[in-house]
């Protein structure tokens, strides 16, 4: 969110401008306030557009479509001007990131999360659906997680049974990588659709559904990258990438992508399948997602709209400007949080604050059972690195950038421990199906403050007897002709309560110190061989807290669900952030 510009009006309409949401191809979008004081998204054509009468068809049938549509999965119509210049439309403000933002910002998903957004985006389809409207530009950066759950936005290339398409000859409607090999290929908009809309164009919904999936799945656009042309003949050609997904996952997007739209299941089928038990917004992944307070730019991934040559980029929706500290989101399972930024001073602490030296502000990582502040707060005396990967699941992987090489400035060799010197407020959850859960799989409540190194970051643990194997690698990394800068990396075990420095044993309540950690390790240690790095818990743990160290506590004396945090160390012992979180039960 920026502040408005000289050259921006003051008003649009009755609704007095406030900021600017973003830009894209067609035009801008502000931040508006109704003379009756409620919030609005006004999208403004471009100058230059105006006199482009196909780029005009397409906005009116946007608003239209807006008009039409009335559903919990889109946000309503207020307001639009669609006679003379300037043309806009104004409706209800979602505060809340883009799932595009999201999974750039903190990686992949976990699989019981994107099940439950899964089912959550194939009913607000079947919603649109049953207004005889097909979005056709599905994808990423047009589904904004709000609080109440997703919303679809941009229904500018939307089509209505009967409605002639605004497709120049020889260009196809949608998004590269996220359009339906039938769109791409010419033979129609579809197929049957087979969930009631009377459009064939409900198939190739299906399809960018589960390419949509797939990237939330994975952290990676679902047919790789490249120019328009490259991606689309991967589309229409080859496999969906979906390497390291959950089968049952993975089994349900691929058939949302078949190649084949007869082949692909029905939106009700689709959400039949997800097994979804409980709320989207109860997930604690989800709404760690909504603590998000960075401004969404311009789509990364272009759409080819029709009328309109290929780079359109549609706009999108932003939540805060950049610096500006994210709201306390509440992140107690069954509540939603509050999404809209705002500058968050955490007061909540354990009977475990005994061991904590003093510090100001947010420690960086939002909590469980009361107020949380989000991770770009950060912590004194850091600087969080690039945002990274949500929680995963235990012995999946997150994706994303390789951070800078740890070791400090100059070259410096990595602290020998990290200190215990913040609250942390990860707590690791097994999957609320009993069949995932009993193979390991659960998922953190928050995300992390770096993305993890190298493309495929690997851990997970095992309980064996009386300890923990923990084990990590950076898949490929042997690939590399030499070997990668050195990444240190501590990992903190911790007990779900809070535990008595003298016997060892739990008290009643929620563990928040970092917990029990080890050396740092170059990630990296086992590069030529690719082997996974091990550690065993307890024999490789220890706390560190103002100059005391306290070795790990037997495995028995508090059984329950252990959280696993995976941190980046600098050269100081109180310079580290997360990147990886996962966790193991303790029968």
């Amino acid at each position: 969110m920026d502040a408005l510009r000289g050259t921006d009006p003051a008003r649009i309409g009755e609704h007095t401008l406030l900021a600017r949401l973003g830009a894209g191809g067609m035009g801008q979008v502000y931040l508006g306030r109704s003379p009756g004081g409620r919030l609005v998204a006004v999208k403004v054509i471009r100058d230059e557009i105006t006199g482009h009468p196909e780029a005009l068809a397409r906005f009116r049938r946007e608003a239209e479509t807006v008009r039409a549509v009335r559903s919990a999965y889109t946000a309503n119509l207020i307001d639009a001007s669609l006679a003379a210049p300037p043309y806009w439309l104004a409706t209800e403000y979602v505060a809340g990131p883009t799932l595009g933002r999201a999974v750039a910002t903190r990686g992949a998903l976990p699989a019981d999360t994107c099940l439950r957004l899964f089912a959550a985006l194939a009913e607000g389809l079947a919603s649109v659906h049953a207004y005889g409207v097909t979005h056709r530009d599905l994808k990423p950066q047009n589904v904004i997680l709000g609080a109440q759950g997703p919303q679809l936005i941009d229904f500018g290339i939307a089509k209505g049974v009967g409605a002639t398409a605004l497709t120049q000859d020889g260009q196809a409607p949608g998004t590269p990588g996220f359009t339906a090999p039938e769109v791409l290929v010419g033979g129609g908009s579809g197929g049957g659709s087979g969930d009631g809309s009377g459009d064939g164009g409900g198939k190739a919904d299906v399809f960018a559904l589960g390419a949509t999936m797939a990237y939330a799945a994975t952290g990676r656009p679902p047919y790789g990258t490249g120019d328009a042309a490259t991606v689309s003949y991967r589309a229409v050609h080859e496999p969906v990438d979906l390497a390291g997904v959950e089968p049952g996952l993975a089994a349900l997007i691929g058939a949302c992508v078949a190649k084949d739209p007869a082949a692909r299941p029905g939106l009700p089928e689709v959400i039949a399948r997800c097994g979804v038990r409980d709320a989207l917004i109860d997930d604690p992944v989800y709404l760690g997602l909504g603590t998000l307070g960075e401004a969404v730019p311009v789509h990364e991934m272009r759409t080819q709209g029709p009328g309109l040559p290929y780079g359109y980029t549609p706009t999108d929706l932003a939540v805060a400007a950049p610096g500006t500290a994210p709201a306390e989101a509440t992140a107690r399972r069954g509540r939603a949080g509050m999404w809209v930024a705002a500058v968050a001073v955490v007061a909540a602490l354990s009977l475990a604050a005994w061991k904590l030296v003093p510090f100001g502000g947010g420690d960086g990582e939002a909590g469980r059972g009361g107020d949380a502040s989000a991770g770009a707060a950060g912590t004194p005396g850091r600087t969080p690195g690039a945002a990274g990967a949500g929680g995963t699941p235990a012995a999946t992987g997150g994706t994303g950038a390789t951070p800078a090489a740890s070791g400090g400035p100059a070259g410096k060799p990595p602290a020998e421990y990290i200190e215990g010197n913040r609250i942390s407020r990860y707590f690791w959850l097994p999957s609320t199906d009993p069949e995932r859960a009993a193979h390991g799989t659960g998922a953190c409540n928050l995300g992390v403050e770096q993305k993890p190194p190298g493309a495929d970051f690997q851990a997970g643990a095992e309980v064996v007897g009386k300890s923990v194997k923990i084990s990590m690698r950076v898949k490929y990394a042997e690939s590399s002709p030499t070997k990668p800068d050195p990444y240190y990396v501590s990992v903190a075990v911790r007990a779900p309560h809070d535990l008595d420095p003298q016997t060892g044993k739990p008290f009643p309540m929620d563990n928040r110190s970092v917990g029990f950690t080890s050396k740092p390790v170059d990630i990296y240690g086992k590069w030529k061989t690719g082997e996974y790095l091990t550690l065993t818990y307890p024999d490789d743990f220890a706390e560190h807290v103002n100059g005391k160290t306290y070795p790990g506590v037997p495995l028995a004396n508090d059984p329950g669900d252990w959280t696993l945090v995976f941190y980046h160390v600098e050269d100081d012992p109180a310079q580290y952030a997360s990147f990886h979180c996962t966790g193991f039960r303790v029968e």
